[in-house]
């Protein structure tokens, strides 16, 4: 019991964590943001722009624990959601909502911007409970994978299959799709493993747990919550295997 509340008690950042992260997180959340709203401007389909913001802030979240640890990458998520729910809040109009509101989620765009937000900061907490020293490849598996599959569904997604999802709204995901998750979250998971020291035999089969755990997660999770499921299942996946 006071391993767990220690593990909870590593969320809680100190002054000059505050400090430092906070400033880079709201640089590089701004940034971001208006990289993904000048692209949609521009035409670029919402798939895609809400895919690139979430691939940066994922990859950017793994770099930001790896350096400074859970308390930091607390700060960082902080920072963001603010800047996330702020866009929600002005709705339709305004750029960051835009580029992350897809219209195949009427009549509730906004809520699955909000669900994922909050399913990323549920699955990236329970993995830092849960697998300590791991979560940083549930980040990258949900941040690369996840951030690839539906582009790559929308693009050439031809086996297509229906997912439970929230609300109403219908759902559907690819063969296709899941089979970019899978090698790209493997891809990041590997690069991740192998940045912290990793011998390259143990992080190869580690990358690949992690790779088909989030895969075969993603493709069954409800639509909204895979942010989630795939973080946990990845996490714990490499974990089992290495840790």
């Amino acid at each position: 019991m006071s391993t767990l509340i220690q593990r909870f008690a590593g969320f809680f950042p100190d002054a000059s964590t505050i400090l430092v992260v906070a400033p880079l997180a709201l640089l590089c959340g701004l940034a971001a943001a208006w990289a993904v709203a000048r692209l949609r401007r521009g035409g670029m389909r919402v798939p895609y722009t809400r895919k690139i913001f979430h691939f940066t802030i994922f990859t950017t979240a793994t770099v930001v624990q790896l350096h400074w640890g859970l308390p930091g990458v607390s700060v960082f998520g902080v920072v963001v959601s603010a800047l996330v729910l702020a866009a929600v809040l002005r709705g339709a109009g305004n750029p960051l909502y835009d580029a992350l509101a897809r219209p195949t989620d009427a009549p509730h765009p906004h809520r699955f911007v909000l669900i994922p937000l909050l399913t990323t900061a549920l699955g990236g907490g329970l993995a830092n409970v849960l697998f300590p020293g791991f979560a940083y490849v549930g980040y990258l598996v949900c941040g690369w994978g996840d951030a690839v599959g539906e582009p790559v569904g929308t693009r050439w997604g031809r086996r297509r299959y229906q997912v439970p999802s929230m609300a109403g709204v219908r759902a559907t995901r690819s063969v296709e799709g899941s089979g970019a998750v899978l090698i790209l979250g493997a891809l990041a998971a590997l690069i991740g493993l192998l940045a912290t020291g990793r011998p390259l035999t143990e992080a190869a089969l580690m990358a690949a747990a992690a790779g088909l755990a989030g895969a075969l997660v993603e493709a069954v999770s409800t639509h909204g919550l895979d942010n989630l499921t795939v973080q946990v299942a990845a996490t714990a996946a490499a974990w089992l295997v290495g840790g």
